[in-house]
């Protein structure tokens, strides 16, 4: 049972690199397909909107909180700007949006492509010497990896001022006294190693949907087992590659 279980995680990793490495030549060929891109950007981009600025604002505000409650205990609750901008740009805002959406973008890239597998739709295409990777997965993968660093700046944006906030209303400092403190460690290679991370977890999340649902079969139960296990796969895979990127980052 373990080889078994072993020997499927190994053949889905390789028809995933696979996939990537198709799609990626793929995305770079003209012509492009601008107007599948601009939908698709749409529904992933400003669609995740609200899931992922609601999610960055209350963790910068529970991040804000904890800290203040630890950092009182040595007197140095002053350093609370530090500690939140620093976490939320370095590690919590590219990590929890890229959860929020792979559980919602990677689930509705599959339930989409998966629902075209099982109707006979994607072998329509190909019966029309349409190359699915290029019209189906190419324009998702392009958004996905476009929509999701824009996501975590503004997502860094809201944590920052969800700890402003609480900074302000609970701690009794002054915005500008927050704000000149969360910025002062802060570096442009802070920054760019998070976005870093998201362009990774961005072309992970869109692949995996893609992958899972090209192979559904079954019909809407095989849909249905296809969809949960991308965001099974998506989630695992953020947190497995978060470690190895942060450590590669860091060693930069």
């Amino acid at each position: 049972m373990l080889r078994l279980t072993v020997e499927h995680a190994l053949e889905r990793l390789g028809a995933t690199v696979r996939l990537a490495g198709r799609a990626g030549i793929e995305a770079v060929r003209p012509p492009w397909e601008f107007r599948e891109f601009v939908v698709q950007f749409e529904r992933i981009g400003v669609g995740s909107l609200n899931l992922t600025n609601i999610t960055a604002l209350f963790t910068g505000m529970v991040l804000a909180l904890q800290t203040a409650y630890t950092l009182s205990a040595f007197g140095a609750k002053l350093y609370i700007g530090e500690v939140v901008a620093m976490s939320l740009v370095r590690e919590l805002g590219p990590v929890l949006t890229a959860l929020m959406v792979g559980g919602r973008v990677g689930a509705g890239i599959t339930a989409e492509i998966g629902t075209m597998t099982v109707t006979e739709q994607v072998d329509a295409l190909r019966s029309m010497a349409a190359d699915p990777v290029r019209k189906l997965v190419v324009p998702r993968l392009v958004a996905t990896v476009v929509a999701l660093p824009l996501l975590t700046i503004l997502a860094d944006g809201m944590g920052i001022l969800g700890g402003l906030v609480i900074a302000v209303v609970e701690e009794g400092a002054s915005a500008s006294f927050y704000l000149s403190h969360a910025f002062n460690l802060m570096r442009f290679g802070d920054l760019a190693s998070g976005l870093g991370k998201t362009i990774f977890f961005a072309y992970l999340i869109a692949t995996i949907g893609c992958l899972n649902g090209l192979s559904a079969r079954g019909g809407a139960d095989g849909v249905g087992r296809a969809t949960t296990n991308t965001v099974y796969a998506s989630a695992i895979g953020v947190l497995v590659s978060d470690f190895f990127l942060t450590k590669l980052f860091l060693s930069l």
